[in-house]
């Protein structure tokens, strides 16, 4: 019973959690006004600016910040055990995620939708926002990247997913056509999109599509340009048109996923078949790094991850329709990534104990499966083993409400592979929004419209995958350095937020200061740590990008606390959209 005692404590505590502090922070120190007219009203164009309502703005900004993240690192930390993993899950998403995504989507609202790299300007100096810049994009370089890969890696680990995800793109698009120009109900067709989307999981199920090499080129390589191309498309297309219906269907396919993983906890826990099998604390795995600093790197997603600042002040800032619609969608959404997160520990460190198949074809139960996936940091490491030990976990748990294993892993893997999906194109629209800031404040205007700057983020990513071969691979080369950047990112994230709330006097910046010493403490520990590695490993590739981030890092942070003692209070009226 200890895996559903942990998953009612944990939903029981987010959901209080956001009545008590979400709605404190979101009153008292923010000060939200649903007079104050935001970006999405102010700039509207059809394209980008798009005022939403906030259930559908919530599937998009969920989906989006999800991905793959809230299920790859959580799915690697439980080597450490589960207690350790479910803390910083729980009270990292509370005072530490939360407040970060939400603290960046209501900043972008007040200063025109701009992304957090743009207005650090304002509240640190123009040159700090280059620096900036240069981390954000080093971030999303490596997304968008990885996550072609990683739908890639799913494809070929479960060709079952490969028509339900290509078949929801044309399923979106008619939803979009039909809540957008017909004034269709939304709760309607959108479950009637869902219907349709899991009749192609069935169908699916029984036609998987296996991509074979094409002209030399291995099938991830192939599938990586096919995605490339896709999220070239999906991200210049107007945001009614594919991506937020797509994420609407998505987050109601979230919704589908973790129902059916509570009912399987809860009927797999009262038959007595699913026992915690993972230790709850295990300090020293196998040729594993030390769990201090690198827990707080490898949970991001579903704790606290930068590229949700980037999200927030990317492409939702300019879709959320009031102020008072933005908790709903910034800490409300960072909350359901924990409750995501939170699933996902139970089913790598309980589910994977009702059946696992071990690489020798033996199946295995109990701590024996646990123990034998989790051998050492090598065997749990990578997209792959991470990903499976949660589908196979998961579908354990789903089979106990008798669907049967093989279309219960179906069912996740197409959850996977489409919240990959929406991640890959939101990451090459927030890159392009990126590049446009950019280019436009260095007076390149031909390099700063819609396609050209689309272009250089998907050329740019292109040449990363396939800077080590044809395989599409490359970006595994930068991706040690992954977990720390992000982590950097929401350290830098928080630090604006703090100097941001420190204009508007009194105490209010503790919320996000406390926050931002930590998370500086540990993820500089971590590049410091990882610089060591890299060096002693002979690697001077990650060597020599590692050190420029721990020297842009470092110097953002003193940037930051130079400019934080020199801060004078500037109560601003809240009921008026600031400008930069």
């Amino acid at each position: 019973m200890g895996a559903l005692f942990i998953m009612v404590l944990a939903f029981g505590g987010y959901i209080l959690m956001y009545q008590l502090y979400g709605k404190f922070i979101g009153s008292r120190i923010f000060a939200l006004s649903g007079a104050c007219k935001t970006p999405s009203c102010e700039y509207e164009d059809g394209i980008d600016y798009v005022p939403t309502r906030k259930e559908i703005i919530f599937g998009h900004h969920f989906t989006s910040i999800a991905g793959t993240g809230p299920i790859v690192g959580p799915a690697l930390a439980v080597i450490w055990g589960w207690v350790p993993a479910m803390i910083w899950v729980f009270v990292g998403s509370i005072v530490m995620g939360a407040v970060h995504d939400f603290g960046a989507l209501i900043i972008s609202m007040r200063n025109q939708g701009k992304s957090i790299s743009d207005y650090t300007a304002k509240y640190v100096n123009s040159r700090t926002k280059f620096f900036f810049f240069l981390i954000v994009f080093l971030e999303l370089w490596i997304v968008i990247a990885i996550f072609g890969l990683v739908i890639a890696v799913v494809f070929a680990m479960y060709p079952q997913s490969v028509i339900p995800v290509w078949l929801e793109i044309p399923i979106a698009i008619y939803l979009g056509y039909l809540i957008y120009k017909r004034g269709a109900n939304v709760t309607l067709w959108s479950i009637l999109a869902v219907v349709v989307m899991y009749i192609t999981v069935a169908i699916g199920a029984y036609v998987p599509i296996k991509m074979p090499a094409i002209a030399g080129i291995p099938p991830t390589g192939v599938w990586t340009i096919i995605l490339l191309a896709y999220a070239f498309i999906a991200s210049v297309l107007p945001v009614t048109t594919l991506l937020q219906p797509r994420d609407f269907i998505n987050s109601h396919q979230l919704m589908v996923a973790m129902t059916l993983l509570i009912l399987g906890v809860l009927f797999a826990s009262f038959s007595g078949r699913l026992d915690i099998v993972a230790p709850a604390v295990q300090l020293s795995p196998e040729k594993s790094p030390p769990m201090w600093p690198f827990l707080f790197i490898t949970i991001a997603c579903g704790a606290i991850s930068g590229f949700h600042s980037l999200v927030s002040s990317g492409t939702s800032a300019k879709q959320v329709r009031t102020e008072q619609d933005s908790l709903f969608v910034g800490y409300g959404s960072m909350l359901m990534e924990g409750a995501l997160a939170t699933l996902v520990i139970i089913a790598v460190s309980a589910g994977i104990g009702m059946g696992y198949t071990a690489k020798s074809g033996e199946t295995l139960t109990g701590v024996a499966a646990w123990t034998t996936h989790y051998a050492s940091w090598a065997s749990a490491d990578g997209i792959g083993n991470a990903a499976r030990a949660f589908i196979d976990g998961s579908a354990n748990m789903i089979a106990a409400l008798g669907i049967p294993k093989s279309f219960g892993i179906v069912i996740m893997g197409v959850f996977l592979a489409s919240f990959a999906g929406t991640t890959l194109d939101t990451a090459t629209r927030i890159q392009r929004y990126v590049l446009a800031e950019l280019f436009g404040g260095l007076k390149l205007n031909f390099l700063a419209n819609r396609y050209t700057a689309t272009a250089v983020a998907v050329g740019t990513a292109l040449l990363l995958a396939f800077a080590s071969g044809p395989g599409g691979n490359g970006a595994l080369k930068l991706w040690p350095l992954f977990g720390a950047v992000n982590q950097t990112l929401a350290a830098l994230a928080l630090i604006i937020i703090t100097l941001y709330l420190k204009r508007r006097g009194g105490l209010k910046w503790l919320v996000a200061g406390l926050p931002a010493v930590f998370m500086a403490a540990m993820t500089v520990w971590a590049v410091v740590l990882n610089q060591i590695n890299f060096g002693a490993a002979h690697n001077t590739l990650l060597r020599v990008v590692n050190l420029c981030i721990l020297l842009l890092a470092c110097w953002i942070v003193v940037e930051g606390v130079i400019k934080f003692f020199f801060t004078q209070e500037e109560p601003e009226p809240v009921l008026k959209t600031e400008t930069a």
